[in-house]
C-alpha cells in the first residue's frame, strides 16, 4: 500500500509509523496498488483529527475521527475503516480481489457554501460508469448524502444519487 501524508506541522515520523502499522493490518483486503491518503489536522481546543481515505481499483473507503490524542484518532479511524470493510465485504469482494484496468475514482466531497453563497471548495474527480447498486455502495462507504456517477444502465448519463430524509434513496436523472 502506498501512503500519502498531508498536514501542516503535524506530520511526524512517529505518526507516520503508527498509521502505517495500523493500516498494515488491512493490507490483506487490498491489492498492492492501493493508496492511502492520511490527513492530520489540529483544531482549537486541542482536537486532533485523522482522516484516512483508501483508494483501490476505483473503490474508495473513508474514515475521519477526532480526539484529544492524534494516535487515538488514527486508531479509531482505522477501526472505522475495518468495520466498513467487514460490513460491505460481500459487495466489495469483487472490487478488492479482481482489479479492473479503469482509472481509480477520487473522493467525491460536497461543495461547502457559506451564507453569502461563495464556493469555498471545488473538487475534481474521475467518473466511471457503474450501476445504481454500486453507486449506493460507494456513497455509503464515503459516508456522503449524495453521489454523482455515470449510470451504465442509462447510456452513461450523469445521475445523482441522494439519501432522502426517510432513509431511502432518490435518483436524479436528466431528461434528454
Amino acid at each position: 500500500m502506498k501512503f500519502v501524508y498531508v498536514g501542516k506541522e503535524v506530520v511526524s515520523d512517529s505518526l507516520k509509523a503508527r498509521a502505517e502499522k495500523k493500516l498494515g493490518k488491512l493490507d490483506r483486503y487490498f491489492s498492492k496498488d492501493a493508496e492511502a491518503l492520511i490527513r492530520f489536522r489540529q483544531q482549537r481546543g486541542g482536537r486532533n483529527i485523522a482522516e484516512i481515505t483508501v483508494s483501490v481499483d476505483g473503490l474508495i473507503l473513508r474514515a475521519e475521527e477526532n480526539s484529544n490524542d492524534m494516535y487515538l484518532s488514527i486508531d479509531r479511524a482505522v477501526d472505522k475503516l475495518e468495520s466498513q470493510i467487514r460490513r460491505y465485504r460481500t459487495k466489495m469482494g469483487k472490487h478488492l480481489r479482481d482489479p479492473k484496468p479503469e482509472a481509480p475514482e477520487e473522493v467525491v466531497e460536497p461543495v461547502y457554501e457559506e451564507v453569502n453563497y461563495d464556493v469555498v471548495r471545488v473538487k475534481k474527480f474521475a467518473v466511471k460508469p457503474m450501476d445504481v447498486d454500486d453507486a449506493i455502495t460507494q456513497m455509503e462507504l464515503l459516508g456522503h448524502n449524495f453521489f454523482l456517477f455515470m449510470n451504465a444502465e442509462n447510456n452513461d448519463a450523469m445521475n445523482v444519487l441522494y439519501r432522502r430524509n426517510d432513509g431511502s434513496y432518490g435518483l436524479l436523472v436528466p431528461e434528454k
